[in-house]
């Protein structure tokens, strides 16, 4: 199949395709028919990944992108193929597996020349228009790979024999090995907490990312060293410059060792994950930063982030073409604003006439929180300052609607609307998932990945399947709708059919997806978000602690031993482990009686705002309408709450102060 000698981005639905649209390049789309154009014309492909706020996706295309003489040679020698790591991370994560296993560092933009079948033999991220850093330019690059090709280079044929068996070992399916013991479990959280940064919070070292899925887990199974190091990480970020302090809202990582620069994108999914521990957090000491931050990032995401009551991806770093303009301040301009009240937000704000980045200033809380006075006369001039910022040209905003990383905000919006009293949050949260699921629910029960302007743009993954079931399971717990528990459900059940293995396992693509090339990616690592096996190993436990039904524990313990051949890799997946914990070790709590009597209302609300994120809140007006396998079932239906670990209740609880 030939396809026309023509830039095609132009009928893509991603933003990211779309900002690629009027490149000289003759990009396609990655698809059959790109893979097939270049098995007729027996010609290499070069495929470019990134995504819309990726910063340094931004430089490469204006360097070499747009230059016609760069076009030129890639449309002379390759089949060129775009592709939005956030529509196809299952193709993003089979080629920087390949890039990994070459020994390169990975990164956005990633540069991969793949033979025609799709096999990869070389590769990189950026590459600069001239020779720099060490790295040569994109063009002898293209004339390199295209002269090896036509040459018939050994190294091509080495290289993808190569690879292919590296990728292949990778998504093979090994023995089962054993469920994470509580030792083994310590012995995780212990070699993360080693790398924690003492002073700073977060990992140590540069740059610094938020790496939720760690901090998660080592909440959960760090002991008291593990929950200190998550308030350290919360109040180091929350008062950094990787915080917005004007509209709200985390960036995606700070590229010093102190969470002064960040690259100014912000993520949905991060902070998603954020609100959660913060969250958390709050609920174990409670502390006002927490509070400001989760109703400011909240803020934020219903403000900026609604798509059409779904949340958007992401905004990004760059506007008018520069790099964090949107957000960055002078002296002078603080000054314009705010007039006399200048000096004591500059104290705060780590504003000076130099700038603490670039001669311009990045925002960040220098100062303790002072009187309630002062407090109120900071939280006016951020106002006004928020205000004046409207006027600027705003970052581009990444409007596609992606299941999995809905799927995490709608969970934590849940989860803070009980622990901050905020029930509108609830019913933002409810409000978001009806959305998604009519924009990418599927006839056989699946969710696709990603839509846009009313159009799916990319099928669904294990990961969308997971973390919907896991929405839905926390819309259950705090609602009490029994259709939420049946829709999670229903995904678990289409995602061990459409992308389980014979092992218990689960691939990350469907099994009747047509155009991935060598092996389904498959895994449980964790990444900037929990992985798709390790969500649906949480709700797998979810499900079994709340019907008590041990169907659901068999799967969850299959799912566990599938990805843990092996203990050394334990560290790498803490989503997976905190489901081992939760399943082996996790309560819950059942409050029984009717639902509008005082007391049960003040103890699901105490069991809602619990900080156990090991712990599963059941109502149970009626005890006895429960499965027979619950633990709870035939309590007795005056209000109570009952907490149940290891298939065994405790005595009632009438103390709603009782069950934090």
């Amino acid at each position: 199949m030939t396809l026309p000698a023509a830039n095609l981005l132009g009928q893509a639905t991603s933003p990211y395709l779309l900002q690629h649209a009027a490149n000289p390049v003759h990009w396609r789309q990655w698809g059959a028919a790109a893979l097939a154009e270049a098995r007729a014309a027996n010609r290499p492909i070069l495929l470019s990944i990134g995504y819309a706020a990726c910063h340094w996706c931004h430089v490469m295309a204006h360097e070499s992108f747009e230059d016609p003489a760069t076009a030129a040679a890639m449309n002379a020698g390759f089949v060129n193929i775009k592709l939005d790591r956030e529509e196809r991370p299952d193709i993003d994560q089979l080629y920087m597996a390949a890039l990994h296993a070459m020994g390169e560092q990975g990164g956005w933009p990633l540069t991969m020349f793949l033979a025609p079948d799709g096999t990869p033999f070389w590769g990189g991220t950026y590459f600069p228009p001239e020779p720099r850093w060490g790295k040569p330019s994109f063009r002898q690059v293209l004339a390199g790979v295209a002269a090896a090709w036509a040459e018939g280079d050994r190294m091509i044929a080495h290289n993808t024999a190569a690879l292919s068996r590296a990728l292949a070992r990778m998504n093979a399916i090994p023995e089962p090995g054993a469920l994470p013991d509580p030792a083994a479990l310590d012995a995780a959280a212990a070699a993360l907490l080693r790398l924690v940064d003492p002073a700073r919070g977060g990992l140590r070292g540069a740059p610094k990312f938020p790496n939720p899925p760690i901090f998660r887990f080592l909440w959960q199974a760090g002991g008291g060293a593990g929950r200190d190091a998550v308030h350290h990480l919360l109040r180091a970020m929350s008062q950094g410059g990787i915080y917005d302090h004007l509209g709200g809202g985390y960036a995606r990582y700070s590229t010093d060792a102190e969470w002064l620069v960040p690259h100014f994108e912000k993520m949905l999914y991060d902070n998603a994950q954020i609100l959660e521990l913060l969250a958390l957090a709050q609920a174990d000491r409670p502390d006002p930063l927490y509070a400001e931050r989760a109703r400011e990032t909240v803020g934020w995401l219903c403000r900026d982030m609604d798509a059409g009551g779904a949340f958007a991806a992401s905004e990004d770093a760059d506007s008018e073409g520069e790099e964090g303009r949107f957000y960055v301040w002078t002296d002078a301009e603080i000054t314009a604003v705010l007039g006399a009240d200048a000096p004591a937000f500059a104290r705060a704000y780590d504003v000076t006439p130099a700038g603490n980045w670039e001669g311009r200033c990045i925002l960040r809380r220098v100062t303790p929180q002072g009187a309630p006075a002062e407090e109120a006369a900071l939280a006016t001039a951020r106002a006004r300052l928020f205000a004046a910022r409207a006027a600027r040209v705003r970052p581009g905003r990444d409007d596609k609607v992606l299941a999995d990383w809905n799927g995490l905000a709608i969970a934590a919006l849940a989860r803070a609307a009980a622990v901050f009293a905020e029930p509108a949050w609830l019913t933002r949260a409810e409000a978001a998932f009806a959305r998604v699921l009519a924009l990418l629910g599927t006839a056989d029960g699946r969710l696709a990945h990603a839509a846009r302007a009313g159009r799916v743009g990319a099928a669904g993954l294990l990961d969308d399947q997971a973390a919907m079931a896991r929405a839905a399971l926390a819309l259950f717990e705090a609602t009490g709708a029994p259709p939420y528990l049946a829709r999670a459900a229903a995904l678990a059940e289409a995602a061990a059919q459409w992308f389980g293995d014979e092992s218990g396992g689960v691939y990350l693509t469907a099994a009747d997806a047509t155009d991935v090339p060598l092996a389904r990616p498959r895994g449980a690592g964790d990444n900037a978000t929990p992985s798709g096996a390790g969500l649906l190993a949480e709700v797998l436990a979810r499900l079994h602690h709340l019907t008590g039904a041990p169907a659901w524990r068999a799967r969850a313990e299959a799912l566990l031993r599938a990805f843990r051949p092996t203990a050394d890799q334990d560290a790498g997946m803490p989503t997976l482990l905190a489901a081992a914990a939760l399943l082996e070790h996790g309560r819950s709590v059942v409050v029984t009686g009717p639902a509008e009597h005082p007391l049960t209302r003040a103890l699901l609300a105490a069991a809602l705002a619990g900080a156990d994120a090991a712990s599963v809140v059941l109502r149970a007006p009626d005890p006895a309408a429960l499965p027979a396998g619950h633990p709870a079932a035939g309590k007795p239906a005056h209000p109570a709450a009952y907490v149940c670990r290891g298939g065994v209740c405790g005595l009632p609880v009438t103390d709603p102060a009782a069950l934090g």
